[in-house]
């Protein structure tokens, strides 16, 4: 009976392992690595949240309309082994961003690199299908 017992909770947790793999969505799935942009803006909110994190950065056009690029990322603890942390990088700080628009809604995109202008520094750079993409 315990065999049995055993067997089954391994076969069970074989199985919710699998379904959370398999969840999972590559970089192909929601983001087009022709759509390449260099974008600037002001920084409307920084999320550190697992999986992803996210920048969310107002971005005005040429005719004066101001769109929210929802920008992801990759985990938290990537981008502290990176080098930095949640005050590096706070609502209302200007920014140049490269990002990969997404293929559905061209706002949402997956972040190659975020600088900030008041000082050049550069403070992410990963994403993509060059770099470690979120995945």
């Amino acid at each position: 009976m315990r065999t049995k017992l055993g067997i089954l909770a391994a076969g069970f947790g074989f199985v919710c392992m699998t379904t959370v793999a398999l969840a999972h969505h590559g970089f192909d799935t929601e983001y087009d690595a022709n759509k390449k942009l260099t974008l600037s803006g002001v920084v409307q909110k920084v999320e550190w949240q697992n999986p992803h994190m996210r920048v969310y950065v107002d971005v005005t056009d040429n005719a004066g309309k101001v769109t929210t690029w929802n920008l992801e990322m990759t985990s938290p603890n990537t981008v502290r082994r990176q080098g930095w942390g949640p005050k590096d990088l706070e609502a209302g700080e200007k920014v140049t961003l490269t990002t990969f628009a997404g293929k559905v809604v061209e706002s949402r995109g997956s972040l190659v690199s975020i600088k900030k202008v008041s000082d050049g520094r550069e403070l992410f750079t990963a994403g993509g299908p060059e770099g470690s993409a979120p995945k």
